[in-house]
C-alpha cells in the first residue's frame, strides 16, 4: 500500500471515529448481504456516478476498481469468480462521464476512497476494465500512483485518447478518399442522426465488399488503420483465422472487422468520434504532414502482402492509388479541441506501478498496434520494467473468457505480494486460465504514437 493512499486511509477512519461511528471495519450502515457470503455498498460521487462495491466474507486484501462495475458488475460470472477467489470488487459507470476522460479516472480514485471509508484500508488497489474501462484503469496509474498500486487494463486502446483517434481517421480518410469521394459519408464532423451515419458507411462498404477493385481498397485502408485481418460474423460467432498466405480470407476478416460483426469498426468510428467532438468543442484529430505510403509498411507483413496481391487481381496500381492518398487535401485538427482531449489522458511512459495489459490479437477497437505504443514510451521513460503485456488470440472486441481475466489478476496480485513479476508467458497464463488462449506475440510498430 502506498504511503499516500494509507494516509487517506488513516485519515479516513479518524474522520468515521471522531464522528462517534463504528470503526471503519464494521459494515457501513447502508451495506447490504450480496453474493453470499459478501456485504455491498453503493451510493454516488458528487458529479452523480454511481459506485458499488462488494467486499467478501474471508476478503484477501485487494480491491479491484473498475469504471464500468456500477453498470451491472454484481451480476457477472467475473465477479463471481473474484468474490469467491476472496477479491472486493467494484467501482463506477460511464453514464455520467462519457469521454470525459480525466473525469472518469478522477472517480477512480474517488470511489476507492468511498471503499476504504467504508470497509477500511485495502491492502492494495487495482484500477482494472475493460474496452474504455481498460484505458482509464491504465490512467488511474498514470494519474493516481499515491492511490493505486498496480494496474490491469484490458482491450484498453493503450495508444492514448489523441493517437488512437488519430489511427481512426487514418483507415476512414483512406476509405473515402479512394473509394467514396463523391459521397456525403463523413469522416469527422459527424452529424447528429449517428445510426444514419453507421448505416451509410456499412451500406456503402457492402457495396464495396462485392467488387474486387473494392476489396483491395479496404484491404489498403485496413493496413493503414492497423485494423486485425480477423473478425467476427454477424450473429457474432468466431471465423477461422486466415492463413498468413491466403489473401482473399485476410482481406474478409479486415471486412469483417471493419464493417460486419456485433462491433463494426466503421460504427464506433461514428458514435465515438460524435460524441468525441461533443466533449471537445471540436475535432481533435489530424492528418496533417501524414504519409500514408509510410503508414503501409507499418503492417503486418502478411496484411502488406495481401494488398499487393489484392491490387495485381484487382488490375489496380498501388502507387497510383497510394499518390492519390498523398494528394488528397488533409484534415487539421482544432487544436483547442486536441489540447481539452489530450487532458483525457496521453500516455507518457510516466509508469509508477506495475501494469499488465491484456489485448486480443484481433480486437477491432482497441487495435493491437497501441500495445507497442504503451510499452514503448514506458521503456523509453525508463520504467519499462513495470509494465508486462499479455495477449489473447480472439477476434472481436474485448472476447475474453472470465478464466483468462481472472488469470491476469492474479499474477498481478502475485507481482504486489512478492514485489517481482511473476511468469507471464502464454504457457503460465493458459495453465492458470484453463484452456486459455494466451499467444505469444509481437505487435506491429502503432503508426500514430502521441505523447504530449
Amino acid at each position: 500500500m502506498s504511503a499516500a493512499r494509507g494516509l487517506g486511509a488513516v485519515l479516513a477512519t479518524a474522520v468515521v471515529l471522531v464522528a462517534g461511528a463504528p470503526a471503519v471495519s464494521a459494515a457501513p450502515s447502508d451495506a447490504v448481504p450480496c453474493l453470499g457470503t459478501a456485504t455491498c455498498t453503493s451510493g454516488q460521487l458528487p458529479d452523480g456516478t454511481p459506485y458499488q462495491f462488494a467486499k467478501p466474507g474471508k476478503w484477501n486484501g485487494v480491491v479491484l476498481v473498475d469504471m464500468d462495475f456500477a453498470a451491472g458488475g454484481l451480476t457477472s460470472a467475473l465477479t463471481a469468480s473474484l468474490v469467491g477467489r476472496g477479491y472486493a470488487v467494484g467501482g463506477t459507470t460511464r453514464t455520467v462521464t462519457g469521454w470525459r476522460i480525466a473525469q472518469a479516472i478522477d472517480n477512480q480514485a474517488a470511489a476507492l476512497d468511498r471503499f476504504e471509508a467504508a470497509f477500511g484500508p485495502a491492502r492494495w488497489a487495482i484500477a482494472e476494465g475493460r474496452s474504455m474501462g481498460g484505458f482509464v484503469a491504465a490512467g488511474a496509474a498514470q494519474v493516481h500512483p499515491g492511490r493505486f498500486d498496480a494496474a490491469v487494463p484490458m482491450c484498453g486502446g493503450l495508444g492514448g485518447s489523441v493517437g488512437q483517434w488519430n489511427q481512426k481517421l487514418d483507415t476512414v480518410f483512406t476509405l473515402k478518399t479512394l473509394l467514396f469521394r463523391d459521397t456525403a459519408l463523413p469522416v469527422t464532423g459527424i452529424p447528429a442522426d449517428v445510426p444514419g451515419a453507421q448505416q451509410q458507411w456499412i451500406s456503402a462498404l457492402a457495396g464495396a465488399q462485392s467488387t474486387a477493385e473494392g476489396r483491395a481498397r479496404i484491404a489498403l485502408a485496413s493496413a493503414i488503420g492497423q485494423l486485425p485481418a480477423w473478425g467476427l460474423a454477424a450473429d457474432g460467432t468466431t471465423t477461422p483465422v486466415p492463413a498468413w498466405w491466403d489473401a482473399a480470407g485476410l482481406e474478409n476478416g479486415m471486412y469483417l472487422a471493419l464493417a460486419g460483426g456485433p462491433l463494426p469498426y466503421v460504427g464506433q468510428a461514428m458514435s465515438s468520434r460524435r460524441a468525441i467532438e461533443q466533449v471537445t468543442g471540436g475535432n481533435p484529430s489530424w492528418n496533417t504532414g501524414v504519409d500514408y505510403g509510410r503508414q503501409l509498411l507499418s503492417a503486418e507483413p502478411e496484411h502488406q502482402l495481401a494488398v499487393l496481391r489484392l491490387y495485381a487481381e484487382a488490375g489496380l496500381d498501388l502507387g497510383a492509388d497510394l499518390r492519390r492518398l498523398a494528394a488528397a487535401p488533409r484534415i487539421a485538427a482544432d487544436p483547442a479541441a486536441v489540447a481539452t482531449f489530450a487532458r483525457g489522458i496521453v500516455f507518457t511512459g510516466d509508469v509508477r506501478v506495475p501494469v499488465l495489459t491484456v489485448n486480443g490479437t484481433g480486437d477491432q477497437i482497441s487495435t493491437v498496434a497501441q500495445q507497442q505504443s504503451y510499452e514503448d514510451l514506458a521503456r523509453r521513460a525508463g520504467h519499462g520494467g513495470l509494465v508486462r503485456q499479455t495477449y489473447v488470440r480472439t477476434a472481436g472486441h474485448c472476447t475474453f473468457t472470465v478464466g483468462e481475466q481472472v488469470a491476469a489478476i492474479d499474477q498481478m496480485w502475485q507481482r504486489l505480494r512478492t514485489g517481482r513479476w511473476p511468469d507471464v508467458s502464454p504457457r503460465a497464463m493458459n495453465g492458470l486460465a484453463g484452456d486459455g488462449r494466451y499467444v505469444a506475440f509481437t505487435p506491429p510498430r502503432f503508426n500514430r504514437q502521441y505523447a504530449g
